[in-house]
């Protein structure tokens, strides 16, 4: 497994990432729910896949990825030796309360769930939501995120969203060092590649989430995916059949396909995807060792033009 580092002074992880939102049990979100021996068992496949690096976050299922992923780890007596775990600072459930104070209630939450009194990597999740004045207020939620990192409880700090007029808002406090942004570098969106370009001159790391487009790319059309977490237009649908009938000539799997632009771009330190069973996550390592044609990605180029 490829590793890479995330910064100068950053934790070096596997250039693939679990995402753990989808072991929370969210079927509002999925239109599925995971038990939580099988969500026990996909955290057991992923640390001895090769993968070093796992996400979660406060609020997947209400704290539920983080209690099922402490447990993992209260069973094995520990982490993986060099396996990174990041999670993220959120508003209580259903509250609008995103202060300060509730970014180091939300990291003590974190870390009671998942048995650790520190974790290497933490994320400001979707502050799109929220008032960026009211963020980034003295004593708000950023002045707590680097707090948390002067009290030497967390190494590096990020902000994790989807919009991106509001992420290069926060890549430009200068006060982060890593971006996560999801669902906008796609085989079907590429609209982040300005913003990674910019986060990466302002000395950022990027982390490219949901490369699969929240289904689109990883399912076929008869299993109606979602795309963007929402129902797919029918010139997305269109687009994506044509994708696919790319990657069948050249005998590999779209899912490859649609991995390995994102891991194959040297700007993205690591590609994040939800999974949901062992088996994904197999999937997963098996999707980035395929060997895709250099014709392939000659055709891509044209097609994406």
């Amino acid at each position: 497994m490829k590793q890479t580092r995330l910064g100068p002074e950053g934790p070096s992880v596997s250039d693939l990432c679990v995402g753990t939102s989808p072991l929370g049990g969210m079927p509002q979100v999925y239109g599925y729910d995971v038990a939580e021996e099988r969500a026990i068992q996909t955290v057991v496949r992923t640390f001895e896949s090769g993968i070093t690096f796992l996400d979660t976050s406060n609020n997947y299922g209400a704290g539920e990825s983080e209690r099922r992923i402490g447990e993992v780890i209260r069973r094995a007596g520990g982490l993986p030796e060099g396996f990174t775990i990041a999670t993220k600072a959120d508003p209580a459930p259903g509250s609008k309360d995103f202060t300060g104070e509730r970014v180091l209630q939300s990291f003590a939450e974190s870390m009671e769930r998942l048995g650790l009194d520190r974790v290497p990597v933490f994320h400001l999740h979707d502050p799109e939501h929220f008032d960026f004045d009211d963020l980034t207020a003295p004593g708000g939620a950023v002045d707590a995120m680097v707090e948390l990192k002067r009290r030497g409880v967390v190494d590096r700090i990020g902000v994790a969203g989807g919009d991106l007029a509001v992420m290069r808002r926060y890549v430009d406090t200068g006060v982060f060092d890593i971006l996560l942004n999801h669902n906008r570098f796609t085989l079907l969106d590429r609209s982040a590649s300005p913003l990674i370009d910019h986060a990466l001159e302002a000395g950022l790391v990027y982390v490219n989430a949901a490369p699969y487009a929240s289904g689109m790319l990883a399912k076929p059309a008869a299993a109606r995916p979602r795309y963007q977490y929402g129902e797919p237009s029918d010139e997305i649908v269109a687009r994506t059949e044509r994708l696919r009938a790319l990657s069948e000539r050249h005998g590999v799997p779209l899912t490859a396909v649609a991995l390995q632009f994102s891991t194959r771009d040297p700007r993205v330190s690591s590609t994040l995807v939800g999974v949901s069973s062992p088996e994904r996550v197999d999937e997963l390592v098996a999707n980035a060792e395929v060997e895709i044609p250099d014709a392939l990605w000659d055709e891509l180029s044209t097609l994406l033009a």
